[in-house]
């Protein structure tokens, strides 16, 4: 199959074998796939997947790497013991994991592992067991965003944002968006987002239900969330979603925040980071890493896009072919693009 390959450090689109089904396992043809900032983040960091201590990514320079892992297709074949669930010709998704035997060997991250091959190729296996139906209804675009949008559902489900308090998105990229439609869909009110670009914040505010945008280079979110807080009488702290991963970021949201605010870290540090705990302390923050998207933030994000209760499509600016990928990557990499770029591996997508 044609496919995108990391390989020696080196990206390029060429031939690589077909991945053949296991037991339990379907063979997928690749609909949509969607580039994601972790892409990147895996070929600019090996050594991070070379020392996986829990052996769910590596980084293999003398194996290819098929990258990617938001994906939609269609079935075309078995493996070994599959049930009847998934007939040749529907559309099916999944979280990006493959079990190694039906999970009793743990797990690998598709398209961070040579033996998960990723969704930027023409053909994908899946695990029938994480495998869920995608509905006639919906289109794959729509539902190969599933898991970007699951991001901030769990951050925003983890917050568990009470009557009064005010929500603030750093950052308006993929994450930051699925965290406002994560708040919004709640009817949290009101939602403050800031980042740099215009059509970023607009896409915030009139696509998935931002209240308030700001740029930091003119305002900061914290003197939007005091000013707010006056005019409305609000008695809560600020809960705040950073969801850009910059170094610094942290330190200075906790130089800047009140008492009792709690902070949820959305961003990727895959070059680490500092943080002065005694400011932290003093200033008497909540602060989480990590730890999700869990299997119910997941699952639940594709019922409401294929119920349509949430269209995640705005977010996506341009749709290319497989041949166009690495120079995509290289705007992800640049924070450059739009929030989401789609792949279509075998062509158009109905």
């Amino acid at each position: 199959m044609r496919a995108v390959v990391l390989r020696d450090g080196q990206l390029q689109v060429r031939e690589t074998p077909d991945p053949a089904p296991g037991a339990g396992e379907l063979l997928l043809k690749t609909l949509s796939t969607a580039i994601c900032a972790s892409d990147v983040h895996f070929m600019d960091h090996p050594e991070l997947a070379i020392d996986d201590p829990t052996g769910r990514s590596l980084y293999d320079a003398d194996r290819d790497i098929v990258l990617g892992h938001e994906f939609v297709g269609e079935v075309i074949g078995h493996g070994p013991g599959c049930t009847d669930e998934f007939a040749v010709g529907s559309r099916v998704t999944a979280m990006p994991v493959r079990l190694v035997d039906g999970g009793a060997g743990g797990m690998r991250i598709i398209g961070q592992h040579p033996e998960a091959q990723g969704s930027f190729g023409e053909l994908l296996v899946v695990s029938e067991a994480a495998a869920k139906p995608v509905s006639g209804d919906v289109s794959s675009d729509a539902a190969v965003l599933t898991d970007a949008f699951a991001v901030g559902e769990f951050y925003v489900r983890s917050a568990q944002i009470q009557p009064g308090e005010i929500a603030i998105v750093i950052g308006a990229g993929a994450i930051g968006l699925s965290a406002v439609a994560a708040l919004a869909s709640r009817g949290v009110a009101p939602i403050i987002v800031a980042d740099f670009k215009s059509d970023r914040r607009e896409l915030a505010r009139d696509s998935f239900g931002a209240h308030i945008v700001v740029d930091p280079v003119d305002k900061s979110p914290f003197d939007a969330f005091r000013q707010v807080r006056a005019e409305r009488g609000l008695p809560g702290p600020a809960v705040v979603f950073e969801c850009v991963g910059t170094p610094g970021l942290i330190q200075n949201i906790v130089e800047s925040a009140e008492m009792a605010t709690r902070i949820y870290c959305a961003g990727g540090w895959y070059t680490g980071d500092t943080l002065d705990i005694t400011t932290a302390t003093r200033q008497g923050v909540t602060i989480q890493f990590g730890g999700g998207p869990h299997p119910q933030d997941w699952y639940g994000t594709l019922e409401a896009i294929a119920a349509g209760r949430l269209d995640p499509l705005p977010s996506v600016g341009k749709i290319i072919s497989l041949d166009e990928v690495p120079d995509a990557l290289d705007l992800a990499r640049r924070s450059d693009g739009p929030p989401r770029i789609v792949v279509h591996p075998n062509g158009d997508v109905a």
